[in-house]
């Protein structure tokens, strides 16, 4: 059986309502509005004084409202393949239609108008092709940044690459907002952005400990404030309250679940309309998910306002997903070893090839370098018909019930 639900909650909704109905009152104050990818680069784009909204946020939304699966075939039938980004269909769909759950959740009649949109191919090619569409539709400015991807080690070459890509930005940037670029204020968001992402990895941490005070699952919730929030106080102050709430819970030994037994990791996406589903799941079977490479892609701590342009190349260019196999098998057999625990479970989201892990060999790899069992589940991020609810309850129950009777010694 959970807990009860995080006292945070509460000022994470209103953090976040504020956040869309300022973007939504931009039309008519004239502020200026800049797209940007989730990893892509929000502290230079406030540093010039723009709100910044997130389109896979919204596609996120689209999944956990579960209306994803009634606007993808409208970008299907715009030439949109159904098998590339869920979040990109469902978007564009959605846009298509003229509908967005910000109207009932937040109040604004349509996405916010784009002045300029920016975005980075650190995660995934198709955010360029996203973002392309809506710079046509808007008829507005586009820039990116390409940085060298499936990385191993980071170097300084790598790093410089990017830091010229930032740069080059700079004159757009200046152009659309009116503002001449200001290195101090671009070090103030880079400072507040590696504050909160500081926060954010305590958040995260807290769940080493057993019983674990917090779930992936609460993670995907609760990671609202430091995608669409860098480089800004309200990210810092949220993850302030929430890791105080989080530290009284270990005290008390207050964890997700009453009776944890079973520790998993968690790599890929989440299975956005099945949240709830997914942890009723876990918790109802004594198990909690402490860990994800997918929380994670948001520790950004490696920013420095000393500088802002170094730091901020390294941090979005060796982040999980732009990495190798390598690297990542690393990073993975790290993650395990700190949270301890006793299964991996693979996500292979159909339609997001990029942070799908399991496709060449690396659950059999991490399994025979680790010895910890992984099980591979297949779904979606939005797209719920590549995920069948039943055969992926019955695959999981039994691979927790191996975990838990292996972990307390019972005779199979």
């Amino acid at each position: 059986m959970a807990t009860q639900e995080l006292q945070s909650t509460q000022l994470l909704k209103e953090v976040m309502k504020k956040y869309f109905v300022t973007l939504g009152e931009c039309e008519n104050n004239g502020k200026k509005v800049a797209w940007c990818t989730s990893t892509g680069p929000a502290e230079l784009l406030r540093a010039f004084g723009f709100e910044v909204y997130f389109p896979e946020n919204h596609g996120a939304l689209l999944g956990t409202t579960r209306t994803a699966g009634d606007y993808i075939p409208v970008a299907v039938m715009q030439g949109y393949a159904g098998d590339i980004c869920s979040y990109l269909t469902s978007d564009i769909g959605a846009f298509l239609e003229d509908r967005t759950p910000l109207k009932q959740h937040y109040g604004l009649s349509h996405i916010p108008r784009p002045d300029l949109l920016a975005y980075t191919t650190n995660q995934c090619r198709e955010v360029q092709d996203w973002f392309s569409f809506y710079a046509r539709e808007f008829k507005v400015p586009m820039v990116g940044i390409n940085p060298p991807r499936f990385v191993d080690e980071v170097t300084s070459e790598h790093v410089s690459d990017v830091r010229r890509q930032f740069e080059s930005l700079i004159p757009t940037l200046e152009e659309v907002s009116g503002i001449q670029f200001d290195l101090d204020r671009f070090r103030e968001t880079v400072r507040l952005s590696a504050e909160a992402s500081a926060l954010w990895r305590m958040v995260l941490e807290t769940a080493k400990t057993s019983p674990a005070p917090l779930s992936f699952f609460d993670g995907c919730i609760h990671m609202g404030p430091i995608v669409v929030l860098r480089g800004t106080p309200q990210a810092v102050n949220y993850y302030q309250a929430l890791l105080l709430e989080l530290n009284s819970r270990v005290a008390s030994g207050t964890g997700v679940v009453k009776n944890e037994i079973v520790r998993i990791y968690w790599d890929g996406m989440p299975i956005w309309g099945k949240l709830r589903a997914m942890s009723n799941l876990f918790h109802s079977n004594n198990s909690v998910v402490v860990a994800s490479t997918y929380c994670n892609s948001w520790i950004l701590d490696t920013m420095d306002e000393r500088h802002p342009f170094e730091s901020t190349a390294l941090a979005y260019t060796q982040i999980f997903i732009n990495r190798s196999e390598q690297a990542k098998e690393k990073m993975l057999a790290e993650l395990m070893t700190e949270y301890q625990v006793d299964g991996v479970i693979f996500h292979d989201a159909r339609t997001c090839f990029n942070n799908t892990n399991s496709r060449f060999g690396m659950p059999q790899r991490v399994q025979s370098n680790t010895g910890v069992p992984s099980l591979v589940v297949e779904g979606d991020l939005c797209d719920l018909r590549f995920f069948s609810e039943g055969q992926s309850i019955t695959k999981i129950e039994a691979f927790l019930e191996q975990l838990i009777d292996a972990k307390l010694g019972v005779e199979a």
